[in-house]
């Protein structure tokens, strides 16, 4: 580790080769004007495009540049998390190429940094550039998480935050493989506070987090931090059975007691249908939570890399 650098910048990537030229030109601005050590590492996370060629003409030409480019795409917190182990920094960085998290907010959290807080996260007020779609469910998936689990992670942010050399020490120890990396940072603890700023829209290109994703990221983080998935098939099956005995008893005593017989059997049909689509759900969501210790038991590395520059 060289102790000479006081910033580690990690940024991502995949398949950006539209807005890098853009990135490394605003991060590096944002660094110089610091006047301050400090190293950008990108990591190329499979791109398909010419990122990785972009790249390294930008590493070629300036020696505060560092890539890590992997065998394949591993993902998002997988290429963070490299970007960390990578890192030489006493404070580290996590950026995205995209420019939606403006560089310029660096200094803002470089300077609570200073006063003594080892976590400074970005906090989103507003989202530009984006549909409703996703506002909504980046909205509704940040306050649902935070109701699911009793670690304190902040509604409305991502990873774009710092963090102090300790806080990336200890994460670096957790060697979770389905990992929420900005979760794992909540749950490490330290002294942790926030900046605000808008996210803006992409500079070029589209998003390279579609539903699938999306959906796969939630999970993560769900299933990451909380049990209270799996006790939900309790607690329903425990009202349904509550229920179903009740209306047991109330047909046993019209049998006996009265002439009226209960008539129908589409009712019967819907009502087993929709139970055994409940049953499924529950069954999933098992499923997810035997799938991830399985992936945890494989014992494979995170992250394969191909070749690195600048190092």
């Amino acid at each position: 580790m060289n102790s000479n650098v006081v910033y580690s910048i990690v940024v991502p990537v995949f398949n950006e080769e539209l807005v890098i030229n853009e990135t490394y030109k605003r991060l590096k601005y944002v660094m110089d004007s610091l006047n301050e050590s400090y190293e950008i590492i990108f990591v190329n996370d499979g791109s398909k495009d010419k990122s990785g060629e972009i790249l390294k003409n930008i590493c070629n030409k300036d020696k505060n540049i560092k890539l890590i480019s992997f065998s394949r795409n591993f993902g998002h917190q997988v290429a963070i998390t490299a970007g960390i182990d990578y890192s030489s920094g006493s404070a580290v960085i996590i950026i995205d190429a995209d420019l939606q998290d403006p560089p310029e907010i660096i200094p803002k959290m470089t300077e609570k940094w200073k006063e003594g807080y080892h976590v400074v996260y970005g906090k989103r007020i507003k989202r530009n550039g984006e549909s409703f779609f996703k506002r909504f469910t980046a909205k509704a998936f940040y306050r649902i998480l935070r109701m699911m689990t009793d670690i304190n992670i902040p509604v409305d942010t991502g990873d774009f935050r710092l963090m102090d050399r300790k806080v990336c020490d200890a994460l670096k120890s957790i060697p979770e493989k389905n990992r929420y990396v900005r979760g794992l940072v909540s749950w490490i603890g330290f002294k942790q506070t926030g900046v605000e700023f808008v996210r803006e829209g992409r500079f070029a290109g589209e998003t390279k987090y579609p539903l699938k994703k999306m959906l796969k990221f939630a999970f993560d983080g769900i299933t990451s931090f909380s049990y209270k998935p799996l006790k939900l098939a309790t607690y329903i099956g425990t009202i349904i059975s509550v229920l179903s005995f009740f209306y047991l008893v109330v047909v046993i005593i019209e049998k006996l007691f009265t002439n009226f017989t209960v008539k129908g059997w589409t009712s019967i049909v819907a009502l087993n249908l929709f139970f055994n689509g409940l049953m499924f759900i529950m069954i999933g969501i098992i499923g997810e939570y035997i799938g991830r210790i399985y992936d945890e038991a494989k014992g494979r590395p995170l992250y394969i890399v191909d070749e690195k520059e600048g190092f």
